[in-house]
Parts: C-alpha cells; structure tokens; sequence
C-alpha cells in the first residue's frame, strides 16, 4: 500500500523494555462499514481527506490491514479500580503508532474494540457500537469545549455482533491521543518490573511531554509536579462545565493530562454535588464533587510509584512525594476560581470572590437549577427561566454581583463577551446523546451528525439552540450510564 494516504509514523514506545507491550496486530473483522469519519481532524494529523474515504482506510480502521509504519502493539498498565489494586492492560485496544502531524505533533493512533490481547482477562476484546459513538460524542464536545481530551478519528462496523446483556451490533473506534501513558503504567512497572525499568518510562515520559525539564537535577521530581499541574487544570475545567468523568481508576489518569475514556461519563443538568451516573459507582466514589478528591488520591499513586527515582533514601523520598501533592488542592482550587470568575464576568480579583461563587452554587442546588442554563441566562440577563431567579435570597445574590461588576470599571459589553466565553451554550445533554445514540443503532445517522454539528460550537450565541439547550423533562428514574464494555 502506498502512503498517500498521509501515514507518518513512528514507533518509539517500542523502543521501550519489552515488559511494557506485547507485540500484535489486530484481529481481523469480516464486513467492515464506515459510520463516521471525522474528516476536519484528519486532515490536522496530516491524513488526506479523500483518500481516508477508500476502501482501503476502512479496512485499516477496522484492523484488516496496517498503515504503513505500523508495529502494532497493546500496552500494559496496572490501576486501581474503585479503590483496589489490579493487574489490568490495553486489553481490547491496539496501538497502531504514533503519527507525527505536520506541526510537529506526536500522538497516538489506536484502534478500540480491536479484539483479545494478552490482557483482555476474559473478555472478547470486541466494542459495540452505542460505547464507541459515545466516546466519538463526548470526546469532540470536550474538544470543542476546550478542555484537554483525547479526540475520535472514525467509528466503523464490523459486520459481527458482540454478546453483552444483548445481541449488539459491533464497532470499533479509532482513538486518537497525546500518549496513553498513564498513572497506572507507573503502577505496573513499580510493581511488577525493575528500577532502571522505572526510569526508562520516566525519561521515555519527560521527552515526549515534558521535554523542558529534561536537565532538571531533580527531573522526575519535576515530573510529578507536571502531571499535577496538569490534572489539577484538567479537573477544574471539568467542574467547571459540569462534566462527570463516572470512572477516574488510575489507569484513566493520563501522564499528559488529558481526559481519557469515556465510558460511564456525562453531564450534569441540575446542579447537585453528589450526582452520579454510573451503574457500578454504588457509592458515590466519583461523584460529581468528588473529582478533585479523587484526582489528588490518583496523583498520590503516581507518586508512590516513583519514590525510587525520588531520592536513594526512602524517607526523604516520601517527603518530596508528599510535598508534591499537598500542592494539588492550591492548584485546583486556583484553576477553579479562576475558571468561576470569567464564568461570572469577573476580571479582577477579590477577596469575597469565593463566598460570592459558594452562594450561588448552594443557591442553585437548593433549587435545583440546570447548572449550564443558570450561567446562560446569567451571561444573557435574562433571569426567567428558573424558580431560583424568584427567590429573594438570589435577588439579594444578584444585586451584590451586579455592584461587583460595577465597580470593575469594565463595559458590559467587555463583560458580558467575557462570560460567552466562558459559559457554554450547549452541552451533550444526555437525553440528546442517548437519542442519536438510539438511532445510529437503529441505522438512522442523521440525528448523532446533526448533534454533532451543534456540540462543534458550543460557545456560539448567534446559534438558535433551543432544542439542544433544553434539559430533559422530569422523571421518576435517574439517568444512569454504563461502562460499555
């Protein structure tokens, strides 16, 4: 095969110890089918957009052939799930290699639901189509949101059916990410590997995303407080638009700080700290208000799993290690209030900031008030919509903002551009992401194209976004989602 297709790729995580990966290639499928290609992004990675549409691509996506360059590989990495230590691995994904993009990028190309490796535990390595149109959904939104996601290149069918609670219709995604290194590969190698096997994923991890601090004396200290940086800037953004992870185990920590599988996630509509959607998160462990916890004792196993690189002496290891994470809570809360401020319209900083956000916050959830219609109707002044703009507590709220944007000395033209910026018009509302998802089984793809085309803009004002906007009518059972695996 030619490679005027636009294929560049590169292998170094095959350089690495062999305990890393496994070497494999795909397990072939038999009628594989194009649903969706994401043709604006493919051009980015440098692929070309009509020859993406050949036959040919479509037998790359679903793992029939390779591009060429490819050494493919499944990666291994270990995690803590819901609390407890596991032995886990890519264990239906295939990293096909890295494409270098022609602005000098290096990412990952990896096919999801590409069949069994060497770590699939029982499982038949194989997606279905609903999970893998989801993370298409949720991760472009992200993208379009701004928040540091891993992104989707296609979606195929392959013609056989997977076995689940149900008969499904099966799928394969084509993800594409900055590396998947994660908490969970240093928790792999700590445990179950050498020293000097550390470092070289250490090092390996510095070059490809932290190459600044590479002749630091204290470089894998460094390395830490990086990805600390990076996690708490992650996590704030994602408070910050009301977006539920559903399953943050450490091997969904990413080393470069992007949001990373999306299995049970989605978006909050009534602002409630304590919502949960997943079907298996009985107790609430990542919650809504729970993220930043959970992000920081994720954090904390990375850290654990370098203490060899940290000092020779254990002691002064843990010290440094510990130093490194109280710095997390600062972080976020920083990143968080920072995000809360432009969200309001706020330019400088005040003391009474805080209060001012926690007011509104517990306001809000007292009432039970969509959390991204709230900040639009703020951004807009036109208070109508909600109960909570009737009640004299946020009347009182209300004038107090208002005198604070006054005394900024800012136009509210300035202001109120500020706040579009910052609140979003449109999220994937779950009720909509489940009705394309509805569809798109049912061989119907207007609907997920449509919703896609609102999610591309969600900062756009000028858009009559009515439908979309609209939380789900009431009912009696909570939204739940499910791993799908």
């Amino acid at each position: 095969m030619t490679n005027e297709q636009g294929w560049n790729l590169d292998n170094s995580y095959s350089q690495l110890p062999s305990v890393f990966y496994s070497r494999l290639k795909p397990k072939p499928v038999e009628m594989p089918q194009l649903v969706i290609l994401n043709e604006c992004f493919a051009e980015t990675l440098g692929l070309e957009r009509n020859e993406l549409k050949r036959e040919e691509i479509v037998q790359i996506f679903a793992g029939n052939q390779l591009p060429p360059g490819s050494e493919p590989i499944a990666q291994a990495y270990a995690g803590h799930q819901f609390g407890h230590f596991t032995m886990l691995g890519d264990g239906r994904a295939i990293l096909l290699g890295e494409q270098l993009t022609p602005t000098g990028d290096r990412v990952d190309i990896q096919l999801k639901g590409a069949g069994r490796t060497p770590y699939s535990r029982g499982g038949d390595g194989r997606a279905a189509l609903g999970p893998m149109l989801r993370e298409y959904i949720i991760s472009e939104a992200m993208y379009a949101l701004g928040i540091p996601t891993s992104r989707s290149l296609a979606v195929v069918k392959t013609g056989e059916m997977v076995y689940r609670e149900t008969e499904l219709d099966g799928a394969i995604l084509t993800r594409v990410a900055a590396s998947h290194i994660r908490v969970g590969t240093f928790q792999y190698i700590a445990q179950y590997g050498e020293k000097d096997e550390l470092q070289a994923l250490a090092d390996y991890t510095i070059e490809r995303h932290y190459a600044y601090i590479a002749d630091d004396h204290q470089r894998y200290l460094r390395l830490l407080e990086e990805v600390i940086k990076k996690q708490a800037s992650l996590v704030a953004k994602w408070q910050l638009v009301g977006f539920v992870h559903g399953v943050m185990n450490t091997d969904n920590v990413t080393i470069s700080g992007e949001t990373i599988d999306y299995g049970p996630c989605a978006f909050i509509d009534q602002y409630d700290p304590a919502t949960v959607f997943s079907s298996i998160d009985r107790q609430g462990r990542y919650a809504f208000g729970n993220q930043p916890y959970m992000a920081a004792w994720g954090l904390a196993r990375l850290a654990e799993s370098i203490l060899p690189l940290l000092h020779e002496n254990k002691e002064q290891a843990v010290k440094l290690a510990e130093g490194a994470i109280a710095t997390f809570s600062e972080s976020f809360q920083e990143e968080w209030l920072t995000g809360m401020r432009k969200k309001l319209g706020l330019v400088d900083q005040v003391d009474g900031d805080q209060k001012l956000v926690d007011n509104l916050l517990k306001m809000m959830e007292t009432h039970e008030a969509d959390y991204t219609n709230t900040f639009r109707a703020l951004t807009l002044d036109q208070l109508d919509d909600e109960a909570l703009f009737e009640t004299d507590s946020f009347q009182a709220w209300h004038k107090q903002w208002k005198e604070r944007l006054a005394n900024q000395g800012h136009s509210e033209d300035f202001v109120q551009e500020r706040m579009r910026k910052s609140n979003p018009v449109v999220i994937p509302r779950n009720h909509r992401v489940e009705e394309a998802l509805a569809a798109a089984v049912d061989n119907d793809y207007d609907v997920l194209k449509q919703l896609l085309d609102v999610l591309a803009n969600p900062y756009d004002y000028s858009l009559n976004l009515t439908k979309y906007g609209q939380p789900p009518a009431p009912s009696d059972r909570p939204y739940q989602t499910f791993c799908g695996t």
